[in-house]
């Protein structure tokens, strides 16, 4: 007689939570939750497993948000909780690098900083998703030529086509930062980030990378 055999079937994946805002969020909301949305398409166990209330406070800054998060939904709200399950203070232009140790629920605050930190594209992939959802704002040059410096050198991309082009140059990382809204494109240029063109153009620029930071 053949035994057979029984295997048991993997368990499902979760699915990522949904990102929930307020009307008209302030600026730290919406950073917030554009990068849980980012971690919920990257990762979505990283966003599906939180659960409990998280403040998240702006180390330099009066600004401060509360995460309520339940199964399957992740809520951004303006503002601190009283009595959090955990709050966490990070640097909003150093991609929520912490600032002092994390209080409450450690294993709470340590989830919500491994989502908030969910690894950004590569320069190409990120500059090519910024084109794409920045193309419709007015004024913005017809290409986007950009230079990564690299360590094996500087690798150049070029994207749209038209008679009008602006530059974006500078290490590869801080560019796939800006590109997808992980690093204030303002900041970046303090750290390495150049661009060339006029100043109506450095300030389509601007746009667009708020458009992409803050999902605005």
């Amino acid at each position: 007689m053949t035994e057979s055999t029984t295997i048991e079937a993997p368990p499902a994946r979760l699915r990522a939570a949904s990102i929930a805002v307020e009307d008209d969020p302030i600026p730290i909301v919406r950073l917030l939750a554009r990068s849980l949305r980012d971690a919920s398409v990257c990762t979505p166990d990283a966003t599906a497993v939180l659960v409990g209330t998280v403040v998240v406070r702006s180390h330099d800054t009066p600004q401060a948000a509360t995460l309520i998060c339940t199964p399957g939904v992740v809520e951004v709200t303006a503002g601190a909780l009283d009595e959090p399950d955990a709050t966490v203070v990070v640097d909003l232009n150093a991609r929520f690098a912490t600032t002092q140790e994390s209080a409450g629920n450690a294993e709470l605050a340590d989830g919500v900083l491994r989502a908030l930190r969910t690894p950004v594209p590569d320069w190409r992939e990120s500059a090519a998703r910024f084109w794409e959802v920045t193309r419709d704002i007015p004024g913005i040059p017809d290409v986007l030529v950009v230079k990564a410096a690299g360590p094996d050198g500087v690798e150049h991309g070029r994207f749209g086509d038209g008679p009008t082009s602006y530059v974006v140059a500078g290490p590869a990382d801080l560019l796939a930062g800006v590109f997808s809204g992980a690093d204030d494109f303002l900041v970046s240029l303090a750290a390495g980030v150049q661009v060339q063109g006029t100043l109506s153009q450095l300030s389509v620029m601007t746009a667009a990378s708020w458009r992409v930071r803050f999902d605005v």
